[in-house]
């Protein structure tokens, strides 16, 4: 699903996001990425997204050569990733079964593809109650579950997740948590960048730690460590 070879990004003022990282990341995995502030974790998710380019070696996602991949390819790329960040950036005017549709439109689905698809991802998330809520009306926590939908709804391969616990307390945390095993239990890649150490530690699942912009540590069922 991902293969990243001797992979680097130096920012314009010289500070090295990303530092000859390789790694491997297969098809149904689900990885956590751990480190500190500055460890490349934000970086490495923007490569990822196209959002940055990389100064030198190869990034390869699903098949995609993100080095040589042109502007007019990238909203068919993007198409199967979904995505799912902190501050869950969801349209304000829209309700919750709106928003979770947009997804759907901005691919082409037809109208009768969105009245089946968006209803059972709701339901999926637990939010078929609050369908006809607005973002306002809703905790942190169904926001970023409304985020999740928005995520999965078009069935991506992968789901990148940019510390998507981080502004839940402990218990819908958890929630969101046992959300993203789920849809990895479906089949999708989940890769997951978070300073949560609990929920890492209790997880057991594939930790990459980074430091400097290059991998501490792969451990397979691994554990977020506190020397970093």
């Amino acid at each position: 699903m991902i293969i990243a070879e001797n992979l680097t990004k130096i920012y314009n003022n010289g500070a090295r996001g990303i530092d000859h990282l390789s790694l491997r990341i297969d098809d149904g995995e689900f990885v956590f990425i751990v480190g500190s502030s500055g460890s490349g974790k934000t970086t490495l998710i923007r490569l990822l997204l196209k959002e940055v380019e990389p100064t030198e070696g190869k990034l390869f996602v699903n098949g995609d050569d993100l080095t040589i991949l042109h502007h007019d390819q990238m909203p068919y790329y993007r198409r199967r990733m979904g995505v799912v960040f902190q501050n869950f950036r969801l349209l304000p005017n829209k309700t919750v079964y709106e928003n979770v549709a947009f997804a759907m439109q901005i691919v082409g689905a037809s109208n009768r593809e969105i009245r089946r698809s968006v209803p059972s991802v709701l339901a999926l998330v637990g939010l078929q109650r609050k369908a006809k809520a607005y973002p306002d009306q809703l905790s942190g926590g169904e926001q970023q579950r409304t985020s999740l939908a928005r995520a999965i709804v078009n069935k991506p391969p992968l789901l990148l997740a940019d510390e998507p616990t981080g502004n839940l307390d402990p218990t819908t945390a958890w929630e969101i948590v046992s959300l993203l095993e789920d849809i990895n239990d479906r089949g999708t890649t989940v890769v997951v960048a978070t300073h949560a150490k609990d929920i890492v530690d209790q997880l057991k699942k594939r930790v990459v730690t980074l430091r400097n912009g290059s991998i501490l540590r792969d451990i397979k069922k691994g554990r977020y460590t506190n020397d970093l």
